[in-house]
């Protein structure tokens, strides 16, 4: 049964066309995926489908009674509106009913009662999935559901679209969600929608495969025209073939090469290279951070070395952000201590980073104070090249960008400040599949430092090296690869246990690490001894040396103390030195 069926859809922004004859038709039980370039018009397409945007032409046919429910990427909230209250006005329904949709995405109790502006974007993106399931709809129009979502959350919402019986149009920029949950795939490109029965990874193997094929369709032709061009050039003049050339010419008349579109550009983004040195980056000493008086986190002992690439997760609301925030200086330290390397620049991407751009701006004014000693004009041109920004961009105010397309530019920004190490939360959000791949693969090749947050499991499946996990009030550094952690986390969603077996090895595994770090730090703690009684010792044998004969016996017993304390060290220096050596083996 066809729920919804699109014809001819045309939209147009001034002069710029979005959706130039779109046709597209849902079945009931399809689950598409809606792929396609920042701007090529996707989300537009949901907006004009839910009834939210005009059309210029086309013709839209629902199915009698057809439900829609709607996720867009804006909120709605109202000041001071709880989540239970949003969720009783947008849907109309009983308190009890909306309590319970809620309770499926884990916002429950004392969660329901708080002001849904006040919560995390994970949290406020629940929110919304809960508001839409209220509406019982038999096909969900889902933009970027992903967007803020933890691991957790995002596997939840898998698990329930894949027993969902209705039909969805999902827009998202996660390869990974979209091949786990979607059986079709729909691309927008070039204003119009091409209709594939099969899931994202078939859907661009084949896409591949019919360029490759007609590329050589078109090489088989044009050397099928030069032989006929050969032959009528030999044979028109001579009256015995004339017929034969004349043939010839309407055979080669009706041979023509395929038309073929060029791949759309995609972003190459080169980042200025630093040097690798073995070296710590930032450090932090029985830290704790929050808002003032509430502390999120406390007791964060963390060391991460220059080149690692680690990805923070953890659940919504427990603190992702705000240790970013507060290793970038941002928010204060609320205890303790968080210090960087002082011969590395930080570059820091805030998750609203693009919320803060002048409108006034041109992007050729933006990216232009970045220019000084180290960053020239050629160095502007070729940063805004490498993000797709052509020389006629470079004149546009800011306020005319997409999403897409400030987050690009803060991106160019951020990398053209030459930093040694990146701070980035959600550097994803409003970036194109083609986009968020290019850039994990760029970052893979750069030699900096880098602390992220994403809830893009391709681009930290790509990117990542290490993980920290924020969990029962602290930081961790935790041993899992970032499959595993996803892989534990399905687990727990689906309600399965681990293997006492595996769970004894991982513990003994963080056992290990924090001893490592416990005799690191003794370690340190002796050598500051070592060279503070060294020096003590010198100076003594100096005065010694300068009037041996008015040596006194508290002097005497102060040496001997010095060199007891200095053998004592220098025993502990070896034993824990040879203990670490055990570990780091």
């Amino acid at each position: 049964m066809t729920l919804l069926q699109l014809k001819g859809i045309q939209k147009a922004y001034g002069l710029h066309r979005v959706l130039d004859g779109v046709d597209l038709v849902v079945s009931e039980g399809q689950k598409i995926g809606l792929i396609g370039r920042n701007g090529a018009g996707k989300s537009t397409l949901l907006r004009i489908i839910a009834g939210q945007e005009e059309m210029e032409a086309g013709e839209i046919m629902k199915a009698t009674g057809l439900r829609l429910g709607y996720l867009e990427q804006h909120e709605d909230f109202l000041v001071g509106e709880t989540v239970l209250g949003y969720l009783e006005r947008v849907s109309g329904k009983a308190e009890w009913q909306c309590a319970k949709i809620a309770g499926q995405f884990q916002l429950k109790h004392d969660r329901l009662q708080m002001e849904a502006r006040a919560l995390s974007g994970g949290y406020q993106m629940r929110v919304k999935l809960a508001s839409v399931l209220l509406h019982e709809p038999d096909l969900l129009l889902l933009d970027e559901p992903t967007n803020y979502l933890d691991v957790q959350t995002q596997l939840l919402l898998e698990v329930w679209l894949q027993e969902y019986r209705g039909s969805f149009v999902i827009v998202s920029h996660d390869r990974e969600f979209l091949k786990n949950v979607c059986t079709s795939t729909v691309e927008i490109e070039r204003g119009k929608a091409t209709s594939f029965p099969q899931g994202i990874e078939i859907y661009l193997a084949w896409k591949e495969e019919q360029i490759q094929l007609k590329e050589r369709s078109n090489r088989s032709i044009e050397m099928q025209q030069k032989q006929l061009q050969t032959f009528i050039d030999r044979f028109r003049a001579k009256a015995s073939k004339a017929s034969q050339a004349q043939s010839k010419i309407k055979q080669l008349a009706r041979l023509q090469t395929i038309d073929i579109d060029q791949p759309l550009k995609t972003v190459r983004i080169q980042i200025p290279q630093v040097e690798h040195r073995k070296t710590f980056a930032l450090r932090t000493c029985r830290l704790a951070m929050g808002y003032g008086e509430h502390v999120i986190a406390k007791d964060i002992e963390v060391e991460i070395q220059r080149g690692e690439r680690i990805v923070i997760v953890g659940e919504n609301g427990k603190g992702k952000s705000t240790f970013l925030k507060t290793a970038a200086g941002v928010i204060p330290v609320l205890e303790g201590t968080c210090t960087w390397n002082n011969r590395l620049k930080v570059g820091y991407y805030a998750q609203q980073v693009h919320e803060a751009l002048d409108p006034k701006d041109t992007i050729d004014m933006y990216l232009g104070r970045y220019m000084g000693l180290l960053v020239t004009q050629e160095d502007v041109l070729r940063i805004a090249s490498n993000f797709l920004f052509t020389q006629d961009d470079l004149a546009k105010p800011i306020s005319v960008l997409s999403g897409g397309e400030k987050a690009r530019l803060c991106l160019a920004g951020l990398l053209l400040s030459r930093p040694d190490v990146l701070l980035l939360d959600e550097p994803t959000n409003h970036l194109d599949m083609e986009t968020v791949e290019a850039l994990a693969s760029s970052l893979t090749r750069w030699k900096g430092a880098i602390v992220f947050i994403s809830h893009s499991r391709t681009f930290v499946h790509v990117l990542a090296t290490a993980l920290l996990t924020i969990e029962n009030g602290t930081v961790k550094r935790d041993l899992r690869t970032y499959d595993e952690y996803v892989s534990d986390m399905r687990h727990q969603v689906s309600g399965s246990k681990h293997q006492d077996e595996v769970m004894e090895e991982k513990r003994e595994k963080q056992e290990k690490y924090e001893r490592g770090q416990e005799l690191k730090r003794e370690l340190r703690k002796i050598e500051k001894q070592l060279e503070e009684f060294s020096a003590k010792k010198d100076k003594m044998l100096k005065i010694f040396a300068e009037k041996p004969m008015e040596t006194t016996p508290e002097q005497a017993r102060e040496f001997n103390t010095i060199e007891t304390v200095l053998a004592h060290a220098e025993t502990e220096w070896l034993r824990v030195s040879a203990e670490l050596q055990g570990f780091e083996a």
